[in-house]
């Protein structure tokens, strides 16, 4: 339950603390005293939006603090999920600073909104004027029915596997595309393969070709300049070889002289070896020279190939070639793997089609079994209410496909009067009886998902009367098990509250500011007094306050 809250620096409030007790809890205050903006400070504890524009003082930080405690409400698994430190006296602040930025803090750990929101799921129920019309919205009336049916889990399961059937759906989808695209390009990617693999492309051929094709065409040059080179080194007397060999047969002479000598002989010794071998494979490679036409005509062909299909496919070198190639085996392999890919993922959701069907009818028959028991409890509460006539029709239908919420289709229908035909509950229902069917609802939702903190904004809007007298009769029961904070105008729902707060306005010379002050008993009479009497307390509407409270 919130034990505490504190409020600086926001909107109209300068700083206001007020401590929360058990039970049920009033606010009173007229139209615009700042009810809204105490509403929308917890919003923020709850993981809301912060607007820079609601600091009152820019050139101060708004801190908004509560303090809730939660020992006994099994919350200890959330915290360690959440990386959170535990304590039984949480406090939860939220700061929006001058520059714009917004922080929270959950015991002085700084967390995320997200994280924010997940906890306030468990602490506090905000309910506002607008949320009674959500009666009518579909999504709210499956939440109703699957929070009484303790279904949120099978829910949250059901919500899961859809996921991954609608993943293996679009899986399907995009393969059927691929393949009609494929299928189209198939016979021109086929034709572009078969012409690399034809190619019988490698790396380093290109290279190895041209080197090849450049001694096949200069035949005649390569014989002249390799004899001419033989020449020079073999001809006798003028021969590089020969002349070397007289100079070793010099050299021998002396090189026993000294080891300097010596180092020269072994030097020339050396050189004439390389030369000699130089020789050998010189006279070789002019054997091996050997006019080929054929042979550089077929190298020409293969080089023009090489060249065409880079040209072709915009490549630069073989290695891209070889990259394209392998993107056209894929290609091709799309096609000609089709069917098989298809059919294992349409094997695959016929499979999750029936994973999820049987958690749908699971989900099915939990709604169902406690849609006549709900329907009979809200009527209760409805003849309590001033709705004796009141009769509420809920219709299950199951849907053709998967539906966010089930395979199920959900209707609430009422016929507020005797004799009555169902229709719509939107449409069925004025403001008045809508706060009552809502007010029904949410106490038995109350009891079910057994909430530390409801509000109540204006529950009351469009009753009076004795009808407002049961209502706070329903108020204060639920504040029996929970903690129930109504923000209310009805001097009979203000009666019934344990405590009573009022909220109200103080003008300065340079600013109004909202106040918020629990009231003794007398100060509760007086304020019922003006609830009943308007600006003028006579002893009736005393005597009548005295009796709400007796």
């Amino acid at each position: 339950m919130l034990t505490a809250l504190s409020i600086k620096n926001y909107a109209l409030i300068e700083d206001i603390n007020i401590r929360l007790q058990e039970g049920f809890t009033i606010i009173t205050g007229e139209t615009g005293a700042g009810k809204s903006i105490m509403l929308g400070a917890l919003g923020l504890l709850l993981g809301n939006r912060a607007d820079y524009g609601s600091i009152r003082d820019t050139d101060k930080k708004c801190v908004i603090e509560g303090s809730f405690n939660i020992a006994n409400y099994r919350l200890k698994d959330f915290f360690e999920s959440a990386d959170l430190d535990y304590e039984e006296n949480t406090i939860i602040r939220r700061e929006i600073l001058s520059s714009g930025k917004s922080r929270a803090f959950v015991n002085d750990t700084p967390v995320k909104l997200t994280s924010l929101q997940k906890l306030g799921q468990y602490l506090i129920d905000i309910h506002s004027q607008h949320e009674t019309l959500s009666l009518g919205n579909n999504d709210y009336q499956f939440q109703v029915i699957d929070t009484i049916a303790h279904s949120d889990a099978l829910l949250l399961e059901y919500k899961t596997e859809r996921k991954s059937y609608k993943d293996l759906q679009k899986k399907l989808e995009d393969l059927k595309e691929q393949q009609a695209q494929a299928t189209k390009e198939y016979d021109y990617n086929l034709f572009l393969l078969n012409e690399l693999e034809e190619a019988r492309l490698e790396e380093g051929i290109q290279e190895e070709l041209e080197a090849r094709y450049e001694e096949l065409s200069n035949v005649e040059e390569l014989t002249e300049n390799l004899s001419s080179a033989l020449n020079l080194l073999e001809q006798e007397e003028i021969g590089s070889l020969d002349s070397l060999k007289q100079t070793r047969a010099s050299l021998s002479k002396i090189a026993g002289l000294s080891s300097n000598y010596e180092n020269f002989h072994h030097r020339i010794e050396s050189v004439i070896i390389e030369l000699d071998d130089l020789s050998g494979e010189l006279s070789q490679a002019l054997e091996n020279i050997e006019a080929n036409p054929e042979e550089l005509e077929a190298t020409n062909q293969k080089l023009q190939v090489i060249y065409n299909l880079q040209k072709k496919h915009s490549a630069e070198n073989i290695a891209e070639l070889l990259q394209i190639k392998e993107e056209l085996q894929e290609k091709v392999a799309v096609s000609e793997n089709a069917e098989n890919a298809l059919s294992e993922i349409e094997k695959a959701i016929v499979k999750q089609e029936s994973k999820l069907g049987a958690i749908a009818d699971k989900l099915h028959e939990k709604r169902k079994a406690i849609v006549p028991t709900f329907i009979k409890e809200v009527e209760f509460l409805l003849t309590d209410l001033g709705m004796p006539n009141a009769r509420l029709k809920i219709e299950l239908k199951k849907a053709a496909g998967f539906l966010a919420n089930g395979r199920d289709e959900l209707f609430w229908y009422l016929a507020a009067n005797k004799g009555g035909d169902f229709k719509e509950i939107k449409k069925a229902a004025s403001g008045g009886e809508l706060s009552r069917i809502m007010l029904a609802v949410k106490s038995i939702l109350a009891a079910q998902s057994k909430l530390p903190t409801i509000i109540f904004d204006e529950i009351d809007t469009g009753v009076s009367g004795d009808i407002a007298q049961k209502m706070a009769g329903i108020l204060q029961r639920m504040g029996n098990s929970m903690q129930v904070i109504a923000i209310t105008h009805l001097p009979q729902i203000a009666g019934k509250g344990n405590s009573h707060f009022k909220i109200f306005k103080e003008d300065s010379v340079n600013a109004t500011t909202t106040k918020i002050k629990e009231l003794e008993a007398e100060q509760r009479i007086e304020e019922l007094a003006l609830m009943l009497g308007g600006a003028t307390i006579g002893k009736s509407a005393m005597a009548h306050a005295r009796a709400l409270l007796d």
